[in-house]
């Protein structure tokens, strides 16, 4: 019988510690002994009952901190001061004494926003090594690379080098690249540098590594001075690919994790988490008298893929309302439909904000955000899972292509919008701080800032009809006419290209599907 004392220092958001203490609960631990020892360090009460709630069903020593040091985090990253580091590395060494006067064969530190796969434990274990960590990838900044927590040299040198060695920045982009590549194979690799999810043997804790500071060493981290104390002592570090942990480094990380892909080696994540094959969408519009116009074609291309809609009728004098919910209720999608009733259309960004507004408080998975002159392609109904099953993406942009008349789309000086892409699909990440453009046209459908969120584009297009009438472009024309007289939020020669009497027109293709 192998005894694993699993433990760490936790200053945690309870929804994330939540998620944390169940991955242990649902550790294989065949003919093992686990016990836990964690320092609770946290200043939120909710917290420190969730781990207080953990030592009751199982063997676990809650130690209490001492002190309180702030530490910040956000959407961002995280804020680390000197004394915080140390005042972790401290405790780190109070549990590997816990560990070592209590006969443990292993300890295993886990940080509190990390999700195992069961397997985890069970894998590292066979590896048989003194130090080994399980890998798991981090964005560390927003809208950047995801990149592993282990290293190979110095602070955080992923590539290969020798000493003394020149290299180009090619050569080092190259083998940055290789190494990244390796750490996605699944095997067990020798790395120079680790943390965060290490398994450490009784072996190597006699031998006497632990976190504490090496005065003469001006790296940053803790666990930097603790691999190269390690290496000192003649210990190998090596790293296990096969099960990444799962690292929820913000709190709207937590919207990602259903979806991450285990279930090809743990079929019960699977069955236990729906939402890991079955993210819903929400179609999301604004509608003011369509009647006649192309919302019915809208709403066939995308209600058989959308699993609620909510639509905001801009004060309509026709029966825009009725074809919007006879037709949800023949595809059997429940709508949410709100009625001003006064019209907001002058003043954009109010009324972009009111149906923001209306449709998170549906609590979606993802949001399908479509003005009522823009049908979806047909390949949406095949690319859609794809698209909202997986956990690297929160938003989406498609081209978009302006409709001169019913089957040809403008190209020429102002009219390449489909040579662009714009943000149709998003998921949900309600943490997140979102900041809309605060102008009255030209505001955006979504907030502006969301290409902060992880993002990416898809080949799948949106044919926007809403210049495809001789009468409607006049209309839009008075329009901008009126709310932006002097283009301050537009281009004027854009603006009066819109009447031009005979413009480039190109003969639209329709696509069924993508080849993968």
């Amino acid at each position: 019988m192998t005894n694993v004392l699993i433990g760490t220092t936790v200053k945690q958001d309870p929804d994330i510690l939540s998620a944390y203490l169940d991955s242990l609960r649902d550790l294989q631990t065949n003919d093992m002994s686990i016990a836990y020892c964690f320092v609770d360090d946290n200043d939120n009460h909710e917290s420190s009952m969730l781990l207080a709630n953990f030592a009751k069903e199982k063997t676990a020593a809650i130690l209490p901190s001492e002190g309180t040091d702030t530490y910040l985090k956000d959407e961002h990253t995280h804020y680390w001061t000197e004394s915080l580091i140390w005042k972790v590395a401290a405790w780190k060494n109070q549990i590997i004494l816990f560990a070592l006067e209590q006969q443990y064969d292993y300890v295993f530190f886990v940080d509190s926003d990390l999700i195992l796969h069961p397997a985890t434990l069970n894998q590292l274990l066979a590896s048989e090594k003194e130090i080994i960590s399980c890998v798991f990838w981090t964005q560390w900044q927003p809208g950047t690379q995801a990149l592993p927590q282990v290293w190979l040299k110095d602070e955080y040198d992923q590539f290969a080098h020798t000493r003394g060695e020149s290299l180009s920045v090619e050569e080092r982009a190259e083998r940055h690249q290789a190494f990244l590549r390796q750490m996605q194979e699944p095997g067990v690799y020798e790395v120079g540098g680790l943390g965060a999810c290490t398994l450490i043997s009784r072996n190597a804790l006699e031998k006497g590594v632990h976190f504490g500071e090496i005065p003469n060493l001006s790296f940053w981290g803790e666990d930097r001075h603790f691999c190269i104390r390690a290496a000192a002592l003649g210990l190998s570090l090596f790293v296990d690919t096969h099960y990444p942990a799962f690292h929820l480094y913000r709190k709207t990380d937590l919207a990602k994790l259903p979806a991450y892909n285990w279930e090809k080696n743990w079929p019960g994540f699977a069955q236990r988490n729906s939402k890991a094959r079955d993210n819903t969408l929400t179609l999301s519009m604004i509608v003011k008298n369509e009647a006649g116009r192309y919302l019915e074609s809208v709403l066939q291309s995308c209600l058989p893929a959308v699993d609620q809609a909510v639509i905001i009728d801009d004060h309509s004098t026709d029966n825009t309302r009725e074809i919007c919910q006879t037709l949800c209720a023949a595809y059997n999608v429940p709508l949410k439909l709100i009625e001003n009733t006064t019209s907001s259309f002058s003043n954009e960004i109010e009324l972009r904000k009111q149906q923001w507004l209306e449709t998170i408080a549906e609590e979606p998975d993802w949001i399908l955000n479509l003005d009522a002159d823009e049908v979806l392609e047909n390949a949406f109904l095949t690319e859609k899972d794809r698209l909202l099953n997986q956990a690297d993406l929160d938003l989406y942009s498609f081209r978009l292509f302006d409709f001169w008349d019913e089957n040809h789309y403008r190209e020429d000086t102002y009219w390449q919008a489909h040579r662009f892409y714009r943000p149709f699909l998003l998921r949900y990440q309600p943490a997140f701080p979102y900041e809309w453009l605060e102008t009255p046209v030209h505001c955006g459908r979504f907030p502006a800032n969301i290409f902060n969120l992880p993002n990416g584009i898809s080949d799948l297009r949106v044919k926007h009809f809403g210049w495809a009438n001789e009468m409607d472009r006049k209309r839009k024309y008075e329009r901008y006419q009126q709310q932006d007289p002097h283009a301050v939020y537009g281009q004027e020669a854009q603006y009066e290209s819109i009447l031009d009497a005979n413009p480039t027109l190109i003969r639209w293709t329709e696509v069924s599907s993508f080849e993968k």
